[in-house]
């Protein structure tokens, strides 16, 4: 019959972890919102023209 070893972690293991998942949750929700950022300034630029060509008019802009 197979024992299963009781192994646990060293104490703070899992407060660390939940501390790095949290700052790294942080920094990917930041640069998510930067990334949407750049992109309705460079859609902004664009005419009414360009955006119907792409097939979106001036308002979707802000629903990105």
């Amino acid at each position: 019959m197979a024992t299963t070893a009781n192994i646990h972690a060293p104490l703070g293991a899992a407060t660390i972890l939940h501390v790095v998942d949290a700052i790294s949750n942080f920094f990917g929700a930041v640069a998510e919102w930067n990334e949407t950022r750049k992109t309705r300034n460079l859609l902004s630029e664009l005419s009414d023209a360009q955006l119907d060509d792409i097939g979106l008019v001036r308002a979707d802009i802000a629903k990105i």
